[in-house]
């Protein structure tokens, strides 16, 4: 529920295929609109590094109104945004069904789909978008082994940053040669038991992230479904889900994407399975985005049903009396960060709710974006604000002297963890959330 507001937000489709959702001179009235409507609340000014951009915009034009900025300083704002979606989630009192109808997030989309059909995108832009790509040629083996040397050494990363505009200062993550899909050992012998809120059986869409990077985090999710008896299996032939390529305004891109993924997703669906996505992202990207970018598609539908974030799955099993709870292992105290892509599948905190069942717990929330959103903190020109807008994070994080820091975005994670101990503090251990299930039941 938004601040002062009495009616939840709803969204329109984006209708990223009509002419007008192309034209600039239409666009540049929608933003001018917008952008004024904006300066005239400022209520969304501590929530990133776009809107305290358009207010200095404003404040230091000639009229000291939106009319006094030049229209080429639009893009300023427009690059600033990450599309974490928590201003209209959280903060804007004017989205749908209000009558100004404002929708900030999708209206900077607009604005990054009409950028990159007009120009393209950058080498660097294009190579971090294409996370499967990317992915499947890092985690060869021979080649593995060199990618990670080069990502940790200082004098390649210069160069990196020279040429490709990755910020040398960014600890980039791992690559692994035991990837997850590959090596997964799901179990299916379990007798299929369906509750009133949830499937009886799991098929886990493992993301590029958590395929390519940190595979432990899919065995973990894998080991917490053996251990519950639920079957599982892990989706065949999955593409990445698209997010990257939306932030990127390559509209075309997310819906190849989608040919590819939603096929073998709705057979899934409809043959009853719970499709889990242990990356926030990917899920969003299932649950809200494909369906607003494809609204009349029923096969879209069906698979934004049937997904769930992992931990929204299993507090449902525990509320249908089917989820083991005999935890073994305290875990002590936890610093637990909810990312943005989470927040907004407006779920509750379900993540929190299944980490305080385990005894001898005490786990310190951190509601605030971290700063880090998937590609763009690694970029050179926002690494600097990526730390900036994570900082808040990584004090309240470290505050509490943990035992463990966790997001259930792996990535903000890293980010966290990267930025604690930059500031000289003590975070503790980093942990996945489901990772810290899997120790608390001692499997």
């Amino acid at each position: 529920m938004r601040e002062g507001s009495l009616e939840a937000p709803t969204r329109h489709p984006i209708d990223w295929k009509s002419k007008d959702f192309y034209d600039e001179a239409k666009l540049f009235e929608e933003l001018e609109r917008v952008y004024d409507i904006c300066h005239g609340c400022r209520r969304c000014v501590s929530l990133c590094t776009a809107f305290p951009t358009l207010f200095d915009l404003v404040d230091e034009s000639e009229t000291m109104e939106v009319d006094g900025v030049a229209k080429k300083d639009y893009w300023k704002v427009v690059d600033k945004c990450y599309l974490c979606d928590m201003c209209y989630m959280s903060k804007c009192p004017y989205v749908p069904p209000h009558e100004w109808n404002v929708d900030f997030p999708h209206l900077m989309l607009r604005a990054k789909a009409l950028k990159f059909k007009q120009s393209g995108a950058r080498f660097r832009d294009k190579l971090l978008s294409s996370t499967d790509a990317l992915g499947k040629l890092a985690s060869i083996p021979v080649v593995v082994q060199m990618v990670n040397a080069v990502n940790k050494n200082g004098a390649t990363r210069k160069v990196m940053q020279s040429t490709l505009g990755i910020d040398a200062k960014r600890e980039l993550p791992e690559y692994s040669s035991k990837t997850f899909r590959r090596n997964a050992q799901p179990r299916q012998d379990f007798a299929v038991k369906d509750g009133n809120n949830t499937p009886g059986k799991v098929a886990i869409f493992s993301t590029c992230y958590i395929n390519y990077n940190e595979p432990g985090i899919g065995r973990d999710l894998l080991r917490i479904l053996e251990h519950n008896e639920i079957p599982a299996t892990v989706v065949q032939k999955e593409a990445c889900c698209g997010m990257p390529k939306l932030e990127l305004g390559d509209l075309e891109s997310v819906a190849r994407l989608k040919e590819k993924n939603i096929p073998v997703l709705v057979r899934l669906a409809r043959d009853g399975y719970a499709i889990v996505t242990p990356v926030p992202s990917c899920t969003l990207m299932f649950k809200q985005e494909l369906p607003l970018m494809f609204p009349d598609d029923v096969d879209v539908k069906l698979v934004a049903e049937a997904m769930f974030d992992p931990f929204e799955y299993f507090v449902l099993r525990n509320r249908d009396d089917l989820l083991k709870t005999d935890f073994k292992k305290p875990l002590g105290k936890v610093s637990y960060h909810i990312p943005c892509h989470l927040r907004v599948q407006n779920i509750g905190q379900k993540t929190r709710e299944l980490l305080e069942k385990v005894p001898d717990t005490t786990v310190t929330i951190v509601e605030r974006c971290s700063g880090h959103d998937g590609t763009w903190g690694v970029k050179t020109e926002f690494f600097a604000e990526s730390m900036k807008i994570g900082r808040p994070v990584f004090r309240q994080m470290a505050e509490p002297q943990p035992d463990y820091i966790s997001s259930d975005c792996a990535i903000a994670g890293r980010h966290i963890a990267q930025g604690i101990r930059e500031s000289g503090a003590n975070g503790g251990e980093k942990q996945h959330p489901l990772t810290l299930i899997r120790i608390a039941y001692d499997i």
